[in-house]
């Protein structure tokens, strides 16, 4: 029996995306990375603990990671509520693109913002990060729900690795230009509070320049569903994100899967945003090293992710995702262990390594358990698990650091928890049960 209120949409089988399409798709990934890698992970991390927050850190030791992580946390939380109901509008509205130009243009916004605040300003650095950081999500889910209009379920490994693969490397370009100013900067005499303002005006600059392909070729493929009388998109938003968690028990796989992704995603949330921390506080590298050692670590990335896709397309997603998180158990041991720079690097590549994997793999999976139907609502899902755990990773370590007196090493033990109770979970998802169930979805 067909629901006549589902909106529909294209299959990639009927209307298949071209290669112009893919990479238009792909380079939301390049151009939203540059605000992962210099926002929230190298250069804006250190710098707020280092010079926005470091008068709070002098009286009490760990409060600036604390106020990082609990900005980061309050963001992903609005995120958590927002996000599948603003997926289920826009899948009701067929108006992801719309959505996806609105976010852009507000990460990038504020992303400048953040420039223009000065030292010791925490309470502005705080509320432009968390609107920046609410709209960056949002971005990630919205690109993500148009995954399964444009690609077949069997090749959905693939092309979520390219766009990964490329988002590294829009992490890197980013890094790079930042690295070759500030090294000018820091040859001329200027300090943090000089370069990394400027290092932010050039990572909203290459966003919202390299954002553009997206928006010029990428297609709406849903279409939209005929208005209720006397009810709200918003209302209808609501009602559709109960119906599906109503259904939940006829998607058992996507749920549990949802769940894991939650765990392992809280340790990869917690490396992404206070890796940079890590390093400058413990092991005392400068921001040039950092810059280094993030470019060298996209790289490592950027491989992982499009190896990942040919062997979860190759030997299936859930053995594919273990060995991944097998590597990222061994990468925090080694990080524990660190005692030389050098150790840190090791630790630093096969983190790298990992979250190619786990990123470009974690979203494939939840494409191909995806009814088509639902795509942007469920993708709401999915980001609503990520948030989660950006929620729950990183308030984690803040909380352990402040107690702990700002020890790190500590701090890093619950995020080896994470993906070791992810990875016992996986292995309760049946990937194949999981596939039938989402095409059953999709035909009632």
């Amino acid at each position: 029996m067909t629901d006549s209120s589902k909106s529909t949409s294209t299959s990639p089988m009927e209307h298949p995306a071209s290669t112009r399409e893919l990479v238009a798709w792909a380079f939301y990934d390049f151009a939203n990375s540059g605000y992962t890698t210099v926002v929230l992970t190298t250069i804006y991390s250190a710098y707020f603990v280092g010079v926005i927050a470091a008068r709070l850190d002098e009286q009490s030791p760990g409060t600036a990671t604390l106020l990082w992580t609990l900005s980061i946390g309050a963001a992903n939380l609005l995120v958590l509520f927002a996000g599948p109901v603003i997926g289920a509008i826009a899948d009701h509205r067929a108006s992801k693109k719309r959505y996806l130009l609105l976010s852009s243009i507000v990460c990038v916004a504020g992303t400048v913002g953040l420039a223009l605040v000065g030292s010791n300003a925490v309470v502005p650095a705080m509320l432009l990060l968390v609107l920046a950081t609410i709209a960056f999500s949002l971005g990630e889910n919205l690109i993500a729900a148009f995954l399964p209009e444009i690609a077949h379920r069997e090749g959905m490994g693939r092309v979520s690795g390219y766009g990964w693969s490329l988002g590294y490397f829009g992490g890197l370009l980013t890094l790079s230009v930042c690295l070759m100013y500030i090294n000018w900067a820091t040859e001329n005499g200027l300090e943090a509070t000089d370069y990394v303002p400027v290092a932010l005006l050039i990572t909203a600059a290459i966003f919202a320049i390299t954002a553009c392909p997206t928006f010029l070729w990428l297609r709406e493929r849903a279409q939209a569903r005929p208005p209720i009388a006397g009810v709200s998109y918003l209302r209808a938003g609501f009602a559709q994100v109960r119906n599906t968690l109503r259904h939940a028990a006829q998607m058992p796989d996507l749920f549990r899967f949802l769940q894991c992704l939650t765990l392992f995603q809280a340790g990869v949330a917690t490396v992404v945003v206070v890796a940079a921390i890590y390093a400058q506080e413990v092991m005392g590298f400068d921001t040039q090293e950092l810059i280094v050692l993030i470019m060298v670590v996209n790289i490592t990335a950027a491989i992982g992710a499009f190896a990942f896709g040919y062997a979860q397309d190759y030997f299936g997603s859930v053995p594919s995702l273990a060995v991944a998180l097998l590597v990222w158990v061994a990468a925090i041991v080694v990080t524990l262990l660190a005692e030389v720079p050098g150790d840190l690097w090791l630790a630093g590549n096969l983190m790298g390594f990992a979250m190619g994997a786990t990123q470009a793999g974690g979203r494939a999976l939840i494409g191909q358990l995806t009814p088509e139907s639902r795509n942007a609502e469920i993708f709401g899902l999915w980001g609503l698990a990520n948030r989660a755990a950006a929620i729950l990773g990183p308030i984690s370590y803040g909380v352990i650091s402040e107690l702990s007196g700002g020890n790190y090493p500590l701090a890093m033990l619950s995020t080896l928890g994470f993906f070791l109770l992810g990875l016992i979970l996986l292995f309760s998802v049946d990937e194949e049960r999981g596939k039938r169930a989402a095409v059953a979805a999709t035909t009632q």
